[in-house]
């Protein structure tokens, strides 16, 4: 397995030159984080064992915590998959994909945040006016929204999924409402709906729309069940990063070559691009500093905790759905008896020779 660390080592002072026009100082700490992710040049933390008997100490290398790193935030990707898995309700889920066309992704580039705020506010808009408006809902929705910016070969492709349920509560009467599976709203309804907020929204911001901006977007709105395969699919990118090592099969001559699923065929192609520009490729897709890449609206906001109790209790969501399951994190082992490790100091710099010095 190629490491990212070691192609990041390799290429880094021409990348830094190549690109330095458009980085931003998040795409160098991101790049510097992963550099140092886990290895001896970077600060480590010392272990010993819990078991009296046993004087095992060892040395770990941080990790960076960085969410573009895919060694890093497993514990915090599961934990948000099964704060999701926590707020299920007695109704079919939906996952709508919106989508910006081609024509804008320079825009969108240049105006990151801007842009990606202004999409979050449009379909955040479009699905509550949907959900007030539909015959059979007539009330409030409750939706968790997920900001992805690549495609599946690491273009930049920035969209936003939905997973929603077709159901709906009355402010008002507090009456709960359920629509029938197989449908929530009309994709291409959607699409025009978006369109319209999303374009006029950046021109009220001062930004210029290119006059090849399609007339037709994409709105995908596809039954996803309870929910669940698509909070698990959506949160395994939460914080992984964009590409997992496994999939980096060779870095020679000069070029990084990789694999991905492709979309129709499902299944795997490879491509292979020069390693300054395989980098640059990994920096598209780190947000702005401070971004939020996921929000929840509605009744299914964090500040909406009883009110989901409440209506699971009202509605008899069974108890195992109702109860988190929390995913302990990773724990050391000691490498001598296999009794759990705890850690004792961590932001040692350099570990230093005399062990006990440490406890001083």
């Amino acid at each position: 397995m190629i490491l990212l660390s070691s192609i990041i080592n390799h290429f880094e002072t021409t990348f830094l030159e190549k690109y330095q026009d458009v980085l931003l100082p998040g795409h160098k700490k991101a790049l510097r984080d992963m550099k140092r992710c886990r290895s001896k040049q970077g600060l480590h933390m010392l272990a010993s064992c819990s078991d009296l008997d046993c004087t095992e100490r060892v040395y770990i290398p941080h990790s960076c915590g960085n969410r573009n790193c895919p060694h890093c935030q497993n514990h915090e990707n599961w934990q948000w998959i099964e704060n999701q898995l926590d707020k299920r309700l007695p109704a079919t889920y939906y996952l709508a994909t919106f989508t910006l066309p081609q024509q804008l992704r320079d825009l969108t580039w240049k105006n990151q945040k801007l842009i990606y705020s202004l999409m979050f506010s449009c379909v955040q808009d479009v699905l509550k006016t949907f959900t007030s408006n539909d015959k059979k809902l007539r009330g409030s929705a409750g939706f968790t929204t997920v900001l992805h910016t690549k495609a599946r070969n690491l273009d930049f492709h920035p969209h936003i999924h939905v997973v929603m349920p077709a159901a709906s509560i009355n402010e008002k009467s507090g009456m709960w409402r359920v629509k029938s599976a197989g449908y929530l709203f009309n994709h291409k309804n959607l699409a025009k709906v978006f369109r319209a907020k999303l374009l006029e929204a950046a021109v009220d911001q001062g930004l210029y729309v290119p006059a090849t901006t399609p007339k037709d977007w994409v709105v995908d709105c596809r039954d996803v069940g309870n929910g669940d395969k698509a909070f698990i699919y959506l949160g395994k990118y939460l914080y992984k990063g964009v590409i997992q090592e496994k999939d980096i099969l060779r870095c020679e001559n000069g070029e990084v070559t990789f694999r991905y699923m492709h979309a129709e065929s499902k299944a795997y192609r490879t491509r292979t691009v020069s390693g300054e520009y395989f980098l640059y490729l990994l920096m598209l897709h780190v947000l702005p500093k401070g971004f939020q890449r996921t929000r929840c609206y509605g009744y299914l906001h964090p500040c909406s905790k009883k009110l989901v109790k409440f209506l699971q209790l009202v509605l008899r969501v069974p108890a195992f759905l109702m109860h988190k399951r929390k995913k302990e994190r990773a724990t050391i082992t000691c490498p001598r008896c296999g009794k759990p490790m705890k850690i004792v100091k961590t932001g040692l710099r350099k570990p230093p020779l005399d062990l006990a010095a440490c406890f001083t």
